[in-house]
Formats: structure tokens, C-alpha cells, sequence
């Protein structure tokens, strides 16, 4: 087990991450009592968007940390990695949620190097650089 913990670490907090963007939406569906689509309402138009967002990045993400523990990545380069996309992530959700472009940029910004990163850590693991 100690082995993939912070790939646990990583499923478990994303996860949990995504679970509480679905529940957002079901929320606005009920609030709102729309069954299907966004209904044209701006809050529920948003939350999906949030909610997709993650479901686009943290699957790939998740690949990479899974090949860098695999491939026997250091617990430092797989604690930053998950820290950092994880924070990100929640930035990034709470920029486009509550209108704060600058969080939300920077939140996008990290996660991409963030992945940027993992990638190049595991063609290096893999080349043996």
C-alpha cells in the first residue's frame, strides 16, 4: 500500500473534488427544476462547465502519477505533483465559479505544468536521464 499512497491520496481528494461538483449541479437542478441541459440558467451553465473541466483533467493526470509511481518515481516527485495539481485544481474551480479570472488562469496555468511536469519526470524515469 505504501507503494501507491499518494496515488490514493491523489484518487481519493480528486475524487471527493468531483463527487462535491456533481452534487453542486444536482443542487442547482433541483433548485432550479431543471431536469435536463442548463435550461439557460447562467449558475447551472457554469457549475457543468466546472464540473467538466475536472472530469477532462484529473483522469489524464491520474494516468501520469499511476505510471510515475509504476515506474518508481520518488515520494517527493509524486507529493509535489499531487499537492500542487491538487491545490490547482481547487483553484482553478473556484475562479470560474465565483468570476475571479486571475484564479482561475493561474489555477489552469498550474495544472498544465503540472502535467507538463509529470510527463517529462516519467519519460525521464523511463530513458533513465
Amino acid at each position: 500500500m505504501e507503494k501507491f499512497y499518494w496515488f490514493s491520496i491523489f484518487a481519493a481528494a480528486n475524487g471527493f473534488f468531483l463527487l462535491l461538483l456533481a452534487v453542486n449541479i444536482s443542487m442547482l437542478r433541483v433548485k432550479n427544476k431543471i431536469s435536463y441541459g442548463d435550461g439557460g440558467n447562467k449558475k447551472l451553465m457554469k457549475a457543468i462547465r466546472v464540473h467538466c473541466n475536472g472530469t477532462e483533467q484529473v483522469p489524464i493526470f491520474g494516468f501520469a502519477i499511476l505510471a510515475l509511481t509504476l515506474t518508481n518515481a520518488s515520494n517527493l516527485t509524486l507529493s509535489l505533483l499531487v499537492v500542487i495539481f491538487t491545490v490547482s485544481r481547487l483553484i482553478h474551480a473556484y475562479g470560474m465559479l465565483f468570476r475571479k479570472h486571475i484564479l482561475r488562469q493561474i489555477g489552469a496555468g498550474v495544472s498544465y505544468l503540472s502535467q507538463v511536469i509529470a510527463v517529462i519526470a516519467l519519460l525521464a524515469l523511463i530513458i533513465k536521464v
